[in-house]
């Protein structure tokens, strides 16, 4: 099956292959993802649904003829966001004859790399990891397709600069953010856009797992900053929440980074969770085709690969932009190198990806071999009390200081 096809079969609901052309797929090859996830213990409010999505987009394209032909394969272990078991996995996995990978966590994903680099596999990193790894010329076996984090903190910093007038010369942002890696990761790029821009910048550590955000708050109602840039994750959203209300800061100058969810809103409240401000990397809702295709093939007839509940959730929608865009360069190599599947045809796969949105899934992204990120596009939406309204078009800003911060980092990387 071909992923673009599909995209546009799932706009028209149209079955895209025989019964006979299905049978046939069963009896090839199977092209295995390995999903290294952390299932039990700190990100399992977010890769439940990243694996299901995986699953049922797997199930969607192996009864619909596969891959060129070829099943998919759905493989979860998990890891606990532990670096030693995500090792082990990888090492595992890898014996077992898999080569694309993916790790959904930052600490995780940071310590397989170098591993995966040496042995030339696959390593898929959306919306996790380094920042530089987006450079192909130098991570050339690492995807991070879809924005950095380093790209969307410069994204949010354009659309504040926009708030502001255009001039960020008077203004002051702050940045709140779990004190681990991911955290800190988009730490650099904003003190370099502060000293491009002028504006001041103020950083508001909090230790983990982000329930102890007094003191940072308070630190925030002494400092009055026009906008604080929120990277926290669950549950530090809705303590983040009850602290704005506490210190009197506007909900509507809260920009979260993307993993803020319908679970997030529901435990803020609704009602008091208005205005809030999120950037995202995907379309959420389920009126999105490929989400809607799902529900309808298999959720209303009790046929998915979890429960519903978690497809009525915007990382549902990550995990499908993630793995389409995946099942896409799994295409492309196929058929234009053939049969078997291997990390360098894999490689070439992801590197013609062009314009590709899944039909309105994400932003678009065209990668290639110097830019494997895809083009960093974002949007801000704002939440109404009812639903997520996006405020801007999908866009990726200050791309020639972030590219600069890119090799700059990139440049001293090795794998040993």
């Amino acid at each position: 099956m071909q992923i673009k096809q599909c995209i546009k079969a799932v706009a028209l609901t149209a079955v895209l292959a025989t019964g006979a052309t299905v049978a046939a797929a069963q009896d090839k090859e199977p092209i295995r993802f390995a999903l290294c996830f952390d299932i039990s213990k700190s990100y399992t409010f977010i890769s439940p649904q990243v694996a299901q999505a995986a699953q049922d987009l797997a199930m969607y394209t192996n009864d619909n003829g596969g891959i060129e032909g070829h099943p998919v394969e759905i493989i979860v272990r998990d890891h606990g966001n532990e670096p030693q078991r995500g090792v082990e996995c990888y090492e595992q996995l890898k014996r077992e004859g898999v080569f694309i990978f993916n790790f959904l966590s930052t600490p995780v994903t940071n310590a397989v790399l170098p591993r995966a680099m040496r042995d030339g596999n696959i390593l898929m990193q959306s919306f996790v990891g380094r920042g530089d790894a987006v450079d192909g010329e130098v991570f050339e076996w690492v995807f991070p397709v879809g924005p950095t984090y380093w790209q969307q903190a410069a994204n949010d910093v354009a659309f504040i600069k926009e708030q502001m007038g255009g001039d960020l010369s008077d203004a002051k942002i702050g940045f709140i953010y779990l004190d681990y890696p991911f955290g800190q990761e988009p730490i650099e790029i904003l003190k370099t856009l502060s000293e491009r821009e002028g504006f001041e910048l103020e950083l508001y550590p909090v230790p983990l797992p982000g329930s102890d955000q007094a003191g940072a708050w308070s630190s925030i109602r002494r400092d009055q900053p026009d906008y604080v840039v929120s990277w926290l994750l669950a549950g530090g959203h809705v303590v983040a929440s009850k602290e704005m209300r506490r210190n009197r800061f506007p909900i509507d100058r809260y920009l979260s980074v993307n993993w803020l969810n319908e679970v997030d809103i529901e435990n803020i409240g609704a009602e008091e969770a208005k205005g809030l401000l999120r950037g995202t990397n995907v379309a959420g809702g389920q009126e999105v085709p490929l989400v809607k295709t799902m529900l309808d093939t298999y959720y209303a007839n009790g046929e998915g690969s979890g429960p519903e509940s978690l497809v009525h959730d915007v990382y549902y929608n990550t995990g499908l932009a993630i793995y389409s865009a995946g099942f896409e360069a799994a295409r492309i190599a196929i058929e234009e190198n053939g049969w078997p599947l291997t990390p360098e045809s894999m490689k070439a796969g992801y590197e013609a990806i062009e314009n590709f949105d899944g039909n309105g899934l994400m932003a678009p992204v065209t990668v290639t071999g110097e830019d494997h990120g895809g083009g960093g596009k974002t949007r801000v939406e704002q939440w109404d009390g009812e639903t997520w309204v996006p405020l801007t078009d999908w866009s990726a800003d200050y791309l020639d200081i972030v590219w600069e911060v890119i090799k700059e980092s990139s440049e001293s990387f090795s794998v040993e």
